[in-house]
């Protein structure tokens, strides 16, 4: 097999009155959605399990097992090393180059530069650690069955002598403006995934350029709309389409896929930023009500930026001093707003965690 040649960009000879319809759903979906973004004063704290979940649903594309419950609980101190403790550390480092591209975007766009520090976050003491975190690949590899040769692979990437060259074209391709932007995201991300630049963690990196890619152009107003979810429930279709573009049968099916996992992420997006929205709402006012509290905002804001917490980690978070905050605590537990995971002991600090917002971040009460 030969490895992937890119066709120069943009791309000529798409099937625009197939796509076209699909770019106009995708649009009024994904600008529904930006629109309700738009409306929340602090989206990064009251969003943060979102990110989250994306962190979990991308890695586990690439085989990782964890929860969000689970990622949490680890992070609250939960949990111990286990079996899934690298898992837990993967998805934790994705939310970490999360976070660091959107203040990177802030005043920077996208570069090779800026994609090789998110690999090298994404890949920081975890599996695959020794394949050049931070750097292009060097050599030729290729995907199949365990132990194949490159004869028998599946899909062989490109040249490593010229991929720089292509991802030269790729970086200037990001800098143009295509027939529409977010038909041109889907290239950005088929073309990434298959030039495979990096040695291990092609696929996550490619999934989170999604929303700077959107954020830069401006189509979104924060970096924030996260497309694994559907992706890793449609995982074959995902890895079909795109190789089908390796194997020369043309663009228009990823394309064609890639805008309708916008349309159906975008209207599951909309539905819970709005159950969240409202869950803030109702919370602002309960707990309020319950605790003639100055500090309801800070109280608010910590539960949804952090939903399972050690009671230390939430002093230090609100900057509440302790006596205050741990009766706070005692009566968001008796007004069943939290619930405690594990009571403290000694030095050990009690893990609560706020059950409604985790119910409406794993889709357990969103019909």
């Amino acid at each position: 097999m030969n490895p992937y040649r890119p066709e120069p960009l943009p791309l000529q000879d798409l099937d625009y009155r197939r796509l076209l319809p699909l770019v106009g759903q995708a649009n009024a979906a994904l600008a529904r959605y930006d629109g309700l973004l738009q409306g929340i004063p602090n989206p990064a704290v009251m969003l943060s399990p979102l990110t989250t979940q994306e962190a979990v649903l991308s890695s586990r594309i690439e085989g990782t097992q964890a929860t969000v419950d689970e990622v949490l609980e680890q992070e609250a101190g939960l949990l111990k090393e286990g079996e899934k403790y690298q898992d837990i550390l993967e998805i934790s480092n994705y939310r970490r180059a999360l976070f660091a591209a959107r203040e990177y975007l802030q005043d920077y766009p996208i570069r090779l530069g800026f994609v090789r520090e998110l690999h090298r976050i994404l890949m920081d003491s975890v599996r695959g650690k020794e394949k050049m975190p931070g750097e292009f690949r060097k050599d030729q590899n290729w995907i199949g069955k365990h132990g194949c040769t490159i004869e028998q692979a599946t899909f062989v990437p490109s040249n490593p002598l010229q991929l720089p060259d292509f991802l030269q074209e790729w970086e200037h391709y990001l800098d143009s403006k295509d027939i529409d932007y977010l038909l041109q995201t889907a290239v950005v991300h088929a073309q990434f995934e298959l030039l495979h630049p990096f040695k291990d963690g092609n696929g996550r990196i490619g999934r989170i350029l999604i929303p700077l890619f959107l954020y830069q152009k401006q189509i979104l107003s924060q970096p924030m709309f996260y497309l694994s979810e559907y992706l890793e429930s449609h995982r074959d279709d995902y890895y079909a389409r795109l190789k089908e573009i390796s194997a020369g049968q043309g663009w228009n099916n990823w394309i064609a896929f890639f805008l309708q996992a916008v349309i159906e992420q975008a209207t599951w997006n909309s539905v819970r930023v709005v159950a969240i929205q409202a869950l803030y709402k109702t919370m602002k006012e309960k707990i309020h009500t319950l605790t003639h509290s100055q500090y309801t905002v800070h109280l608010l804001d910590a539960i949804f930026d952090r939903p399972t917490f050690a009671t230390t980690d939430f002093i230090e978070r609100t900057q509440i001093h302790k006596p205050t905050a741990m009766g706070l605590i005692r009566q968001l537990k008796a007004g069943n707003i939290l619930r405690e995971l594990r009571p403290g002991s000694g030095r050990r600090a009690a893990v609560l965690c706020f059950p409604e917002l985790l119910n409406i971040v794993e889709g357990r009460h969103i019909v």
